[in-house]
């Protein structure tokens, strides 16, 4: 049995986008997909992001029949990647999931939230935390 506290975000975030309906995950990935540039979908995910945005175009809008296609691992995969080059991204994901019907359904989105909640207040402890406005342009 597998402690879900000490369960990486990305596999928690994998797990929430498994339960989740079919909008739902088009917008967890647009969210996720959005600091990324082409080349960088490219090297996730054997490219399977990438190719949804050859398909759809560049907006930052995902299809419902791609999100479709997205398996947990490619999920788990670009969350790993994202936190690498944009952390912020991830840590905004509590924004986003507050309102949503997941957090009522789904124990591992509340897990999430909560340790997304706890490592932001870490950071703003230690003052290094400078919100999402501060954030990069996409790499």
């Amino acid at each position: 049995m597998t402690d879900i506290k000490n369960t990486p975000i990305s596999h928690l975030l994998g797990q929430v986008y498994e339960s989740a309906p079919p909008a739902e995950r088009s917008h967890l990935l647009e969210h996720l997909l959005r600091p990324l540039s082409l080349l960088s979908l490219a090297a996730v995910a054997d490219g399977i992001f990438a190719d949804m945005r050859f398909r759809g175009g560049w907006p930052d809008q995902i299809q419902l029949e791609d999100a479709q296609s997205v398996h947990v691992s490619h999920v788990v995969a670009l969350v790993d990647y994202v936190q690498q080059v944009n952390i912020e991204s991830i840590n905004t994901l509590t924004r986003m999931l507050m309102p949503s019907p997941l957090m009522a359904s789904s124990a591992a989105a509340a897990l999430m939230v909560g340790v997304l909640m706890q490592r932001v207040q870490a950071h703003r402890a230690c003052g290094d935390y400078q919100g999402p406005e501060a954030s990069p342009t996409p790499t």
